[in-house]
C-alpha cells in the first residue's frame, strides 16, 4: 500500500521477483555458520590451512568465500560480510539458501558510553532501525531483534568462560552522519554501541526462519565530547577470541 514514504510500504509477500535460491545452489555446507567481520581473524585461519573452501559467490566486489572449520569434531562454516547493511544481509541471505540455518555473527561497534572499555563484550538484544534493508523483511517498528535461543547461548558460553559482557540495545545506522544530536537520542533510548548491520541481519534472519545473534566488542568512542578511535582495530587477541566464542555459541544454540 502506497505510503507517505517509500520505505514505510513493506509488502509481506514472501516470494520476490529475485529469490536468492534461484541465484545459488543448496549444497552440503555445515548447519552452523560464523559470520566475522574480521579480516585479519579469518586470513589467520585460512593461511594455517585450519579452514576448508566451500565454494564463491560473486559480486562486483569481487569473490566472497564461504568457508568451514572443525570445531570439536563438528563442523562450522564462517564469512566474512562485508561492511554495511545491504551486502551483508544479501550475502547472509545467499548462505541461507546454500543451506546454513544458524549463525552468530562478531563484530566491533562504536560505544556511546564512554565507560565500556575497548575490547569489552556486547551482546545486542535489540537493534534500532535506522538502516534501509530491515524495513524490505519486516513491518515498520523501531527495533529488530535477535532469536532469543541465539541469545540465551551466547551468554552461556560467556558465563562459561566467566568473561564480563553487558547486553543492551545497538544503533544500526550508515556511516558517516552520527550527529551529535542522534547519538543523544540514541543513548536516551538505552542504546550501548552503534553499528552498520545488527538491525538488517535480526530482519533477514527472523523473515526466513533461522536463528541469530550476535556478538560485538567496543571500539571506538563516540560518547564523549569529541570522536576517539582509540585503536580499537588492533585488538587482535580480542578479535581472535570473539570468533572462536561465536563458533561456541553457535553450536549450542537449540532449534
Amino acid at each position: 500500500m502506497r505510503q507517505e514514504y517509500p520505505i514505510l510500504e513493506f509488502d509481506p509477500m514472501r516470494e520476490a521477483i529475485i529469490e536468492p535460491g534461484r541465484l545459488v545452489r543448496r549444497i552440503d555446507v555445515p548447519e552452523h555458520c560464523v559470520i566475522c567481520f574480521f579480516q585479519d581473524v579469518l586470513n589467520g585461519l585460512i593461511e594455517s590451512g585450519r579452514a576448508k573452501h566451500i565454494v564463491d559467490g560473486h559480486s562486483e566486489v569481487g569473490r566472497h568465500p564461504l568457508y568451514e572449520i572443525d570445531v570439536d569434531g563438528r563442523r562450522v562454516a564462517f564469512f566474512h560480510p562485508g561492511v554495511g547493511a545491504p551486502l551483508a544481509a544479501g550475502l547472509l541471505e545467499e548462505t541461507i539458501a546454500r543451506g546454513c540455518r544458524t549463525f552468530i555473527a562478531c563484530g566491533g561497534a562504536g560505544v556511546l558510553n564512554s565507560d565500556i572499555a575497548v575490547g569489552h563484550i556486547v551482546v545486542p538484544n535489540a537493534a534500532v532501525r535506522d538502516e534501509g534493508v530491515s524495513y524490505h523483511y519486516l513491518p515498520p517498528s523501531r527495533e529488530a531483534h535477535p532469536s532469543p535461543q541465539a541469545i540465551t547461548a551466547i551468554e552461556r558460553v560467556l558465563e562459561r568462560h566467566r568473561l564480563p559482557y553487558v547486553l543492551g540495545k545497538t544503533w544500526t545506522t550508515d556511516f558517516y552522519r552520527e550527529t551529535p544530536g542522534k547519538v543523544s537520542l540514541r543513548r536516551e533510548e538505552g542504546c550501548l554501541t552503534v553499528e552498520m548491520e545488527a538491525a538488517a541481519f535480526f530482519a533477514v534472519a527472523q523473515f526466513r526462519g533461522v536463528a541469530f545473534g550476535q556478538l560485538l566488542y567496543g571500539g571506538d568512542d563516540l560518547g564523549g565530547e569529541a570522536w576517539d578511535h582509540r585503536d580499537w582495530v588492533s585488538r587482535s587477541s580480542v578479535r581472535e577470541k570473539l570468533f572462536w566464542l561465536a563458533a561456541e555459541a553457535c553450536l549450542e544454540v537449540e532449534a
